[in-house]
């Protein structure tokens, strides 16, 4: 079976953190897969910063997990990308880190509850309950 690669939005990181959510159980079936060896987990800090604000929690939570990989680098092209995202409104950080680069040719799906909002950014954003 290949390793699967994917990125946590801050909507995916709220639902991991909730127990109770509908969802919660398909995200969290990511993290098990990336656990065994099946998979990779990432989660730009800035998204999860930015989530934290809107609900208090998941980044503290997100933290403490062994598995999901924090990406913490702003570069040079993370800032490119950010600039021209923030322009049509995008979370930039999740777009930056699920699209191809050096590590990951082919992209990184990313994990949201809003597949739409990722629409046009050159990403594959999927739902967990999909």
């Amino acid at each position: 079976m290949a390793v699967v690669s994917v990125v946590l939005d801050h909507t995916a990181t709220t639902v991991l953190y909730d127990p109770k959510h509908p969802c919660n159980e398909a995200v969290a079936a990511s993290y098990v897969r990336a656990s065994g060896g099946l998979g990779d987990l990432s989660a730009p800090v800035l998204t999860l910063t930015a989530g934290d604000v809107e609900r208090p929690g998941p980044l503290g939570y997100i933290k403490g997990l062994r598995v999901i990989r924090l990406d913490e680098a702003l570069d040079t092209d993370a800032a490119v990308t950010a600039t021209e995202l923030l322009r049509f409104g995008h979370s930039w950080a999740a777009i930056h880190a699920a699209r191809p680069s050096p590590a990951h040719p082919t992209g990184r799906f990313l994990l949201t509850l809003t597949p739409k909002a990722y629409a046009g950014t050159g990403v594959e954003a999927v739902h967990p309950g999909r």
